[in-house]
Parts: structure tokens; sequence; C-alpha cells
């Protein structure tokens, strides 16, 4: 079904047509979505310290409510990280299942369809943090996002920019206080 409709990696479609598939997968496949807005993720950050572990949670768990919700034992994963952080992750939390990892893992239709899942997750996120703080809150690191962040800074000052950006990224570093 994935073939059918058309499934590739998210970086390579528009947000409409994640938006789209994403309403498509949602209905019939099961699946879990763990959605981080900036306060928790940088809390996140703080206890993990590195970006790799705190990828590697996330990914455990839901894997792990996958694993419980369907009794799936193989799973693929786009490899961001080496492969003894997932594979000592899953022995802490007694998770016995087959995991390959590998680059590029989007190639496949199911990591696509998470790849889409995540990424419709992310934009609907940056709209909600939009109508929370009556703003548009571009994507990226380039040019728009700096200037965004930095009128951001300008009106609210920095305190709250843990609330509606990663502050551990290097864009939070190029932000006059």
């Amino acid at each position: 079904q994935l073939i059918a409709w058309r499934v590739e990696d998210s970086k390579n479609l528009s947000d409409l047509r994640v938006f789209q598939l994403a309403d498509l997968i949602r209905k019939a496949f099961i699946s879990k979505e763990i959605v981080l807005f900036p306060e928790t993720y940088n809390r996140l950050y703080e206890k993990f310290r590195n970006l790799n572990r705190l990828l590697g949670w996330a990914h455990l768990q839901a894997l792990s409510d996958l694993v419980d919700k369907t009794g799936c034992q193989e799973a693929l994963l786009d490899q961001f990280a080496f492969p003894e952080l997932m594979e000592s992750f899953l022995k802490q939390k007694k998770l016995s299942i087959h995991l390959k990892q590998r680059t590029k893992a989007e190639q496949d239709p199911v990591v696509a369809a998470a790849s889409i899942l995540a990424r419709a997750s992310f934009v609907q996120g940056l709209e909600t943090l939009g109508k929370e703080w009556n703003r548009i809150f571009p994507k990226g690191a380039g040019q728009p996002v700096i200037q965004a962040a930095q009128k951001f800074v300008l009106e609210e000052g920095r305190d709250p920019l843990h609330f509606v950006a990663k502050t551990h990224f290097k864009t939070s570093a190029l932000l006059n206080p």
C-alpha cells in the first residue's frame, strides 16, 4: 500500500503531500509518534547531554510501544549513531527484537512512512507554537530562522526562547540578547 501511495523520504515531499500521506498512513497502519515540543526537548537534552542519546531514547519509546501493540519482532531504523547505542537501549529496556540499522533507510517504504509522520508532526508543532505565540516560526536553520529568532528575542526576551527553540543548536548562539 505504501508503494502504491508513492511514499518516499519526507525531505523530498511538499508539506501538503506530507500531510496527505500522514493522514492515509495514520488511518491504515498502527503507528506511534513521540512529539517533543521545545520546552520538553530542551529539558530532555539537559538530562541526556547528547543528541544521539536523546534520539535513541525517543526511538526506543516508539519502538517499545509498537512491539506491545503489534508483537512485531523485527524493525528497521535509519542509523543516526553507532549501532551499539540502540543495542544498549534495547538491552536496558529488555526489548528482545531484531533491529536492523542502516543509513538512508528512508529508501524502505516503512521507514519513509515514519519520516512522513515525523515531518507532519514537526510542521504541525510549528503551526501550534506559531498560534500560541502569534507569529510564524520558519523551518530549518537558515537566515529566515535566524531573523525570526532574533525578532522573537527582541520582543519576548531570551528566557522564553526555550519554549520555542532547541536552545543547544548553533542558531541559538547566534542570537543577540
